[in-house]
């Protein structure tokens, strides 16, 4: 397996959110992370991103433990938070080009990825002046610039229009049928469709779950103690 996560565990003070989570995926797979608010879907991809610190266990890629090693964390990992971590004041290009070198930046806006976001079309507005949409097709812009193997996902089509979620979902299997692996936090049904694998987190561990497609089922399961 290319990713494996073992026993990872996080607590706050008294309380243990994560009690020994594990899970593994391949490229091109993509796994979702069901749960309610507050079991610690969040904090599991903060952890994988690097942007907590676990008290305990491993994230592997391809045998290397990535949060044990930043370079190879930062080289390989990409994460997009239920936030837009963009800098206001700056344009959506300026934004762009903390993260592109000119040229991969060129050719992405001229037929690549920021091509398929549509980012072009609002390149010299003002972050702060986005719409929720335009925010977040930049942020996974912004995210996906360095060629990341895995992609951390956040309920990222969460209160999206039809039209904005079905072009960034577009972009996200382009990713995994390049050979990119995809964790996602979801519980909305076009995302659903697109998971190979499903977890729920639930009183701090993680198994597997089986989704027919009924969303009935799915909010009964998620409800229970």
């Amino acid at each position: 397996m290319d990713l494996q996560v073992e026993n990872v565990t996080k607590r706050y003070g008294r309380k243990q959110v994560l009690k020994g989570v594990s899970f593994t995926a391949d490229r091109g797979d993509c796994v979702g992370i069901l749960g309610t608010n507050g079991t610690g879907k969040s904090t599991l991809l903060r952890i994988m991103a690097g942007v907590l610190k676990a008290n305990g266990g491993r994230c592997l890629w391809q045998g290397e433990d990535l949060l044990k090693n930043a370079s190879l964390r930062s080289q390989t990992v990409a994460y997009v938070p239920q936030g837009t971590p963009l800098i206001e004041e700056l344009s959506a290009l300026d934004n762009l080009r903390l993260w592109y070198e000119p040229r991969s930046l060129e050719k992405s806006l001229e037929a690549g990825v920021l091509r398929q976001l549509g980012v072009h079309e609002f390149l010299k507005t003002r972050a702060s002046r986005l719409s929720g949409g335009m925010r977040k097709r930049l942020s996974i812009g912004c995210a996906i610039a360095r060629d990341p193997d895995v992609l951390l996902l956040d309920e990222p089509t969460a209160a999206l229009d039809l039209v904005c979620k079905e072009r960034i979902l577009d972009v996200f299997e382009s990713f995994r049928k390049d050979g990119g692996l995809l964790v996602l936090v979801t519980h909305d049904q076009w995302e659903l469709s697109m998971c190979g694998k499903l977890h729920m987190l639930s009183g701090g561990l993680l198994t597997p779950y089986a989704y027919a497609g009924d969303l009935r089922a799915l909010i009964r399961d998620l409800d229970r103690p």
